[in-house]
């Protein structure tokens, strides 16, 4: 795939079933079903020295068999979603430089594309390992034009779903205003992250000149957040972004990796709702998917 991408049609994206052996990627003959979480203590610090034991997964309130448990620093794919609007152009320097620190944090092996938007989203840089490349993309964007951060979204996590190269798979997402020009709900946005098993990180330096549009920016950009196992932040100036880029690569290389095999392995197309807890309750505070639907594979092209 080469240059541009227009937003994708918000459909018909399936989940295929996470399987297993060594990371970074699963495979097995029995379904599996993998959780990244991440871990913080009531400071908000990131706990990192959690063994198989502190942990309990729950699908639909069920405790389940965990299989497979990892805490190394696996590769990941990422995908960065740029805000390209011409209300970025004041700090579009700023942000563009945060984007190539949270880079050149990230573990050497990953690998990542960029989606810039305004009132469209295009793929600038397809999926790639060079920092050089990706920094070229960045940065030859012209900022103008509306917000269509959903379709941006939406655009990645497909991306994802077809292209990502690694088991983990993140988008973050850095923007100043309220979703004005997509086409796609975020239901149908959130249906993409869910079926894509992406995690969301957001930094949202939204204007506090409407505070109900900025509010609103915010509930969405929270909501994916969620329910990906992601987080989002809202920084008072761009100054800020480029500390809060490198906590959010430091997040990313200290997430657990957790597969169960589900005690309902019925392919019902059903959404399994999943739950994960730290044994003990008071050593920290969980962030991991909500659930996954339980769609069976696509067929193999011949």
């Amino acid at each position: 795939m080469t240059g541009r991408l227009a937003a994708p049609a918000i459909a018909g994206l399936l989940l295929t079933p996470v399987t297993a052996q060594q990371p970074p990627n699963f495979h097995a003959e029995a379904r599996l079903v993998v959780v990244h979480a991440t871990v913080t203590n009531e400071r908000g610090e990131i706990v990192t020295d959690l063994d198989r034991r502190a942990f309990t997964v729950y699908e639909n309130g069920r405790p389940q068999p965990i299989s497979i448990f990892h805490r190394d620093d696996l590769p990941v794919s990422i995908g960065l979603v740029i805000d390209n609007s011409g209300s970025m152009r004041p700090q579009r320097a700023r942000v563009e430089a945060a984007a190539m620190a949270f880079v050149r944090a990230s573990n050497a092996l990953d690998d990542a594309f960029v989606v810039n938007f305004a009132d469209k989203a295009r793929l600038d840089v397809p999926m790639t390992h060079d920092p050089v490349v990706l920094e070229a993309g960045i940065a030859r964007a012209d900022s103008i034009g509306g917000t269509a951060l959903r379709d941006a979204v939406a655009l990645a996590g497909q991306y994802l779903a077809e292209y990502a190269s690694h088991e983990r798979k993140v988008i973050l997402a850095i923007t100043d205003g309220n979703d004005n020009a997509s086409l796609a709900s975020i239901e149908q946005v959130q249906r993409v992250v869910e079926r894509s098993e992406v995690t969301v990180f957001g930094i949202g330096l939204f204007r506090d000149d409407d505070e109900r549009v900025a509010t609103r920016g915010r509930r969405e950009l929270d909501h994916l957040a969620h329910l990906s196992g992601g987080a989002a932040y809202y920084p008072t100036s761009a100054d800020e972004v480029h500390a809060i880029a490198l906590e959010i690569a430091r997040q990313i290389r200290n997430r657990y990796t957790i597969a169960y095999m589900p005690l309902n392995q019925a392919l019902d197309s059903s959404y399994r709702r999943i739950r994960v807890k730290v044994v003990g309750g008071g050593r920290g505070v969980v962030r991991a998917r909500n659930g996954y639907w339980a769609t069976p594979r696509p067929a193999a092209p011949p």
